[in-house]
């Protein structure tokens, strides 16, 4: 049995990945600011020897730092970090209060930073995995996703430097890439005044289930696969912006126009 720490875990993708891993076996501990919410999905996961949970904003350094000494005092070990919680928005840069832009950051970039930072003793011990969710909006411009973009590309280049850092000691990181999900991080989007943005969401592909993707993560963490590119769609894209950016970015513009409306 797996001990498995998971952020943003009370709904879309981190609910999802919570059900995933019990299901598996695994012991699970869960996080998210939504206290009320995550206490329904402790109860509903009816195991108390194998669940836990911890309200709390994981870009508080307090809380981060009582989080893992839970997880320790639990448990014992911790064999999985999954960096899920995050936060976007839906702003063109013009139109964005920069409050905006600092809070997707401490999310989506600073708070799995830091968090992971505090658990790398427990994941050296338990010689554990970190999963990480970025996005394909990390490897390729989004128009209206600037600070979105930033924080998952930033993510992306830590971990990926990180990687190398620690895998000497037996810590496995797998950087999972999915575009457009069905979960509530984008229904919650914010707009350029810090409240839910109103126009409707652009996006090109097959919108898919959060069960799918997280049964994908599953199997490639215990596999311990570094990447999952679970979409081909957003892969090719990335490619093109790579190769002919001139291309990627005229179909850019094209698709999210309605972003340049605003």
């Amino acid at each position: 049995m797996k001990i498995v720490l998971i952020t943003g875990a009370a709904s879309g993708l981190g609910w999802a990945l919570a059900q995933a891993f019990f299901a598996r076996g695994d012991a699970v501990v869960l996080t998210d600011v939504n206290a009320a919410l995550l206490a329904e999905r402790e109860g509903a996961l009816g195991d108390p020897a194998r669940v836990a949970a911890r309200a709390g904003d994981i870009t508080d350094a307090a809380f981060r730092l009582a989080l893992v000494e839970h997880v320790r005092e639990r448990f014992g070990r911790l064999d999985t970090l999954v960096n899920n919680a995050g936060i976007t928005h839906r702003s063109l840069v013009t139109a964005t209060d920069p409050a905006v832009f600092d809070k997707v950051m401490a999310v989506d970039w600073q708070a799995p930073v830091h968090l992971t930072c505090a658990a790398l003793p427990l994941l050296t011990e338990a010689r554990g995995c970190i999963v990480n969710v970025g996005s394909m909006a990390g490897w390729m411009p989004v128009l209206g996703r600037a600070a979105y973009c930033a924080a998952k590309g930033a993510l992306t280049q830590f971990f990926e430097v990180l990687r190398c850092e620690v895998q000497d000691r037996g810590i496995h990181v797998l950087n999972v890439y999915p575009s457009f999900l069905d979960t509530p991080i984008e229904h919650n989007a914010l707009g350029g005044d810090g409240r839910p943005a109103q126009h409707r969401r652009s996006m090109v592909g097959q919108m898919r289930s959060a069960g799918w993707m997280a049964g994908l993560i599953v199997d490639a963490e215990a596999r311990r696969r570094p990447w999952l590119f679970p979409d081909r769609l957003s892969w090719f894209g990335s490619v093109l912006w790579r190769l002919w950016p001139s291309r990627y970015l005229a179909i850019m513009r094209r698709r999210f126009a309605v972003e340049l409306a605003q």
